[in-house]
């Protein structure tokens, strides 16, 4: 690969806390090293479209505490045909890109690897950017902890209306494969139950637990369910308890895409100017097709393929402690 003059960087995806802070860390770190840096607007869809803009220092002024992304995200059916990225390559040659980082999740880096398998003289780095904190190669993905504190205090806020009512609340979080927000948000926000896609949920066991805390004079009782929960969502859950507590006042609250939104947390902010200044380096250095990651508080680099195959494993000591301490 020849000497890198001119970066890419795109974000994809969900949106995601703290993507702007990780754009900012790109665009500064790469002008610092002398480099030109090109925004590509709406992902794999805007590299295809030749929706591609200058970055300089300016363009990034005031969004490190903005959550969104201000290069837009999209889905791009197109690229993961072999025209559409043929499309996309001839817009990164037209425009002198020599190297990509590529912000996103799961499916960004499917992209990056199916297109740097196509076209090996375009170097691509990623950052996990989203908030289900499901990517192999780091503790923590950009995003998450947003994503977790928005989540609790929501928890919060609901239990101070289940408190006041004697109410049973079920609370869906996100986390159609992942229940790693509805785990910690419950862990922190004293949950007496949380419910998420990895383990088989035992609806007989949770309505003897929920049972036994109405009977144990418990005020309120919080109920969080990821919501790709293999029993159903908060709604179908929260039916089947009915049925056989019908002595509950049953409340549903979705959080849905509020948990998406919102100023990044400063740890988000840290985390993505790490990753960010970390991956222009990395490039610099002649890396590719890697995830930067951060575990055990340092930088690392795992493969595309690794960070896409590999499922990250539940801590459960984690979830054994929301059972421990929801004891009536």
């Amino acid at each position: 690969m020849g000497k890198i003059r001119r970066i890419g960087v795109f974000t994809s995806g969900g949106d995601s806390p703290g993507m702007n802070a990780a754009i900012r860390a790109v665009v500064r770190t790469g002008l610092h090293h002398g480099l030109e840096v090109m925004g590509i607007m709406r992902g794999y869809q805007g590299m295809i479209e030749d929706d591609i803009i200058p970055l300089p220092t300016s363009a990034v002024s005031n969004i490190v505490q903005r959550g969104g992304t201000i290069l837009k995200s999209a889905r791009s059916k197109e690229f993961m045909t072999a025209e559409g990225r043929q499309k996309a390559y001839n817009n990164l040659q037209k425009n002198k890109i020599d190297a990509v980082v590529a912000i996103g999740g799961d499916g960004t880096f499917k992209g990056a690897l199916e297109f740097t398998n196509q076209y090996q003289d375009i170097q691509m780095i990623g950052l996990p950017g989203t908030i289900d904190n499901d990517l192999y190669g780091t503790d923590f993905c950009i995003g998450y902890d947003t994503a977790i504190n928005t989540a609790m205090e929501a928890i919060d806020k609901i239990r101070d209306t289940a408190a006041s009512h004697d109410r049973l609340f079920f609370v869906e979080v996100m986390g159609r494969d992942a229940g790693f927000i509805a785990l910690r948000s419950g862990l922190g926000g004293g949950a007496e139950a949380v419910l998420v896609p990895e383990y088989e949920t035992d609806i007989d066991a949770l309505i003897a637990k929920l049972d036994k805390g109405k009977h144990g004079k418990k005020t309120s009782s919080i109920v969080v369910v990821a919501e790709g929960d293999d029993a159903g969502g908060a709604f179908e859950i929260a039916a089947l308890v009915k049925q056989k507590l019908d002595y509950y006042d049953i409340k549903i609250t979705v959080l849905g895409h509020v948990q998406r939104g919102g100023n990044p947390t400063c740890m988000d902010r840290v985390l993505a100017s790490r990753l960010g200044a970390a991956a222009v380096k990395a490039l610099l250095e002649g890396q590719n097709r890697v995830m930067a990651g951060v575990i055990h508080k340092d930088v690392v680099f795992t493969p595309f393929e690794k960070a896409v195959k590999h499922h990250v494993e539940m801590n459960m000591d984690l979830l054994n402690l929301v059972d421990i301490l929801s004891h009536s």
